[in-house]
């Protein structure tokens, strides 16, 4: 059977949380027969395992030790090979795979119902007519109302498999109006190009949040779409983007890299090396490209940023990304959960690893990423930390550095706290809470927009951005409001366009407050000539 590798994501929410993820060990130069045969180390973690199941004085859950001791073991190791327990795999999965069986809608629990935000675009709700805002009252038998439900409660009631139906009853306010309808469930796909449009009539921009089994068909029919309406430039937005496989990002390279060109390379615990070159004729390649990343860029993200830059293609714009250099292989346990497990290092096209030291064990590895946040490295260029012995040269002579991350060629500073917090608002969905409630109230009021005149003439207004403060402070958020106003209003305005129309319009008006998507365009202007290499906004 083809193994699957994987780039594993590295999810950091900026000042806010930090996900560890815990190392593991296995010793893969034996033979298959060899490593699974008994020995004193596994005897002794089965007969202590035994001796609780049989001989201990209180009943104890033997699995959730288990799970403790395969924990504590990846953990000696490095912070991205990760235990997946039982419960978890078939979200990981479906995570990873692009999409999962449903009715195909996006929900908030209001006031104790299940309401529609929006049915996916040609799922099987939007074909039956499922509208946002309608109320979903029943399913089948199971009343979904007046109810304590926690979302994975719901979803498992609307889940089901491929083919199956579900008869639902609906309560749609806007005609004041009960109706039953029977869905039948199918594939829904999570989608991974979350958006992509037209940033001017030459220049196309596509953000990419992840790189699942779908993301190199999702691109391409992005790109072809963006072809058509024109794209001979291309913005790729690999922000916050944490990875995911490592197939995907070497086809996604190769679009843009002529044949024979370097991707990358791995090297495994044999010291063996196997190389990837580019090998067709890409549908970008001889374009200009310009790759935004950031700090909560990671692993395949790096990989394409590292790929074009080593090669002297293309532009990468923004911040240091985050540094990660290691490749992971899915194994599984038998009991259902399986480890992801560190089986190579990757280097780019000149040789770097971009993989930050984890020497000190995983506190030490995120609390070095923190350290970011407080060393000035996110606000000039000048503060990042580089050595002269992890100084490589590109073929056109291009100085690029390893040992943490790809420091992008064209420097974008983060913004203020007040302009971070406020950003954190929309990226955790607060400010789209916001609007559903607001919409709730009546969707008459925008029936007669269509997206290109909501976009052009629509304008949150003083009364509309007052009730967001009140809704704030009700929440116990505080902020600098009327000094970020424009700002706010500009994300209020484009969660209005996603609820009301589509992701693509929801990026499109947020780009307009976008310093990297700003910067690119002043950096596309024919009269615009860079003076150096890490040139600060």
């Amino acid at each position: 059977m083809k193994r699957s590798y994987y780039i594993w994501p590295t999810v950091i929410a900026m000042a806010l949380a930090l996900g560890i993820l815990v190392g593991g060990r296995l010793h893969f130069n034996d033979s298959p027969e060899k490593l699974f045969t008994t020995n004193s180390k596994k005897d002794k973690l089965n007969r202590l395992i035994d001796y609780i199941d049989y001989e201990y004085v209180d009943e104890v859950d033997t699995d959730s030790i288990v799970d403790v001791t395969v924990n504590n073991i990846l953990d000696k190791l490095d912070p991205h090979s990760v235990y997946i327990p039982r419960e978890e795999m078939q979200r990981v999965a479906e995570n990873m795979q692009g999409d999962f069986v449903g009715i195909g809608i996006n929900f908030y629990m209001f006031r104790d119902t299940i309401t529609v935000i929006r049915a996916i675009k040609d799922g099987p709700s939007s074909q039956k007519g499922i509208q946002p805002g309608d109320k979903i009252l029943m399913a089948d038998t199971d009343t979904l109302y007046g109810r304590n439900l926690v979302s994975d409660a719901i979803v498992q009631r609307l889940k089901g498999t491929q083919g199956s139906t579900v008869k639902l009853k609906v309560y749609r306010k806007l005609t004041d109006a009960f109706f039953d309808v029977t869905i039948s469930r199918d594939r829904i796909p999570i989608r991974s190009v979350e958006s992509y449009y037209m940033l001017n009539s030459q220049l196309g921009y596509i953000k990419i949040n992840r790189f699942a089994e779908t993301t190199y068909d999702e691109f391409m029919v992005a790109l072809g779409e963006l072809q058509n309406s024109g794209a001979k430039k291309l913005v790729l937005d690999l922000r916050d983007n944490p990875g995911g496989y490592l197939g995907i990002a070497e086809q996604m390279a190769d679009e843009f890299l002529p044949d024979n060109k370097l991707i990358l390379f791995t090297k495994n615990k044999k010291g063996e090396i196997d190389e990837t070159y580019a090998t067709r004729k890409g549908i970008f390649e001889q374009k200009p490209v310009y790759v935004l990343i950031n700090e909560r860029s990671a692993s395949a993200s790096e990989i394409i940023a590292g790929a074009l830059q080593d090669n002297d293609i293309g532009t990468i714009v923004g911040r240091r990304s985050f540094g990660k250099g290691l490749v992971q292989r899915e194994m599984e346990l038998g009991d259902g959960s399986a480890v992801r497990l560190t089986v190579s290092r990757y280097y780019t096209p000149t040789g770097r690893s971009i993989q930050r030291t984890y020497a000190n064990g995983s506190k030490d590895y995120y609390d070095k990423f923190t350290e970011r946040y407080h060393s000035g490295e996110l606000v000039t260029v000048d503060s990042i930390k580089v050595s002269d012995s992890l100084k490589f040269t590109t073929p056109k002579g291009k100085i690029v550095y390893g040992g943490g991350g790809i420091i992008p060629d064209v420097f974008v500073p983060i913004g203020t706290n007040e302009e971070e917090a406020a950003e954190s608002l929309d990226s955790l969905g607060f400010l789209s809470r916001f609007v559903f409630e607001y919409l709730e109230e009546d969707r008459s009021r925008f029936q007669t927009y269509s997206p290109r005149i909501f976009k052009d003439t629509y304008r949150v207004d003083d009364i509309i951005f007052e009730r967001f403060i009140n809704y704030c402070l009700r929440n116990k958020i505080k902020l600098n409001f009327y000094d970020q106003e424009e700002q706010l209003k500009t994300y209020l305005k484009a969660s209005l366009a996603e609820q009301l129309f589509t992701p693509n319009l929801h990026a499109e008006i947020k780009g307009e407050e976008d310093t990297m998507i700003q910067k690119v365009l002043e950096l596309d202007r024919p009269s615009y000539s860079s003076k150096s290499t890490g040139e600060t906004l």
